[in-house]
């Protein structure tokens, strides 16, 4: 059954969805069965992934409505080779339309639900807010991957962040947990990143990937192209760097589950 990651933050420009669509298709590249679904209103993982955002007969949107199945609603990314949930500004109205709804924070969940098996990982691209969505979305969640930058203002959204973590676990989501934290646009030339970075690894240990995500030219214009670092520029920094995570991540899950089976 599919492992589902929220990769959140409210904190907005911090590489949720430059994460999600390159995490997607390196674990595609590592030959896993791969969704991801674009929770966001701005729709940008659904265009990072060759998806026009306007032509969309059905969408997450839909989904979370009841309009239509999940299924009905997928689209297939040729480039990256994952599923795709796609999204666009219709999303906007779910905000109102959940409030609602019986079991709103729930949606999502009991929509994925006839579908995961079919699937190794599920990734969620959350909006750059603690709203309803993003709700449903912890609520669906095994884990949660933080992506940040090292930088002062990331450390005080972190700890907001955290916080809402462990409210929707006692409330909502019992097994959810944090599952990592990610540094991107990482320039280790910077004191300041260096200084972050350490504060990370002291309070959160084994929780921080021990890949970073560099700043990278290409890893920044792929997604004009609609198409995953990995196909845009496969020898780039960016590439190699989301399959390393990659590969770490798939390391992380091998690992507990031998723990858990022991």
């Amino acid at each position: 059954m599919a492992k589902v990651f929220a990769i959140a933050n409210q904190k907005g420009g911090v590489g949720k969805t430059t994460t999600c669509i390159n995490l997607a298709a390196s674990l595609v590249a590592t030959k896993r069965r791969v969704l991801l679904i674009d929770l966001d209103p701005q729709g940008n993982a659904t265009m990072g992934s060759g998806v026009d955002k306007q032509a969309l007969e059905h969408s997450i949107y839909d989904v979370l409505i009841g309009e239509c199945s999940l299924v009905d609603a997928m689209q297939f990314s040729e480039h990256g080779g994952y599923q795709l949930l796609p999204a666009n500004r219709d999303l906007t109205a779910a905000e109102v339309a959940l409030l609602e709804m019986k079991m709103k924070e729930s949606r999502l969940r009991y929509a994925l639900a006839p579908i995961r098996e079919n699937y190794d990982y599920i990734l969620i691209d959350c909006p750059p807010s603690l709203s309803m969505l993003t709700v449903n979305a912890l609520v669906a969640a095994d884990g949660v991957i933080i992506p940040m930058q090292c930088e002062y203002y990331a450390l005080e959204g972190l700890s907001d962040l955290v916080n809402t973590i462990q409210r929707i676990g006692k409330l909502l989501n019992p097994t959810l947990k944090i599952e990592g934290l990610l540094r991107t646009m990482y320039d280790p030339r910077i004191s300041l990143t260096n200084d972050v970075s350490a504060q990370l690894k002291e309070h959160f240990g084994d929780q921080l990937y021990q890949t970073v995500i560099p700043r990278n030219v290409r890893l920044a214009e792929a997604p004009s192209f609609g198409m995953p670092a990995l196909v845009y520029d496969k020898q780039s920094r960016g590439a190699i760097a989301y399959l390393a995570l990659a590969g770490e991540l798939v390391r992380r899950q091998r690992a507990n589950a031998a723990t858990v089976t022991a």
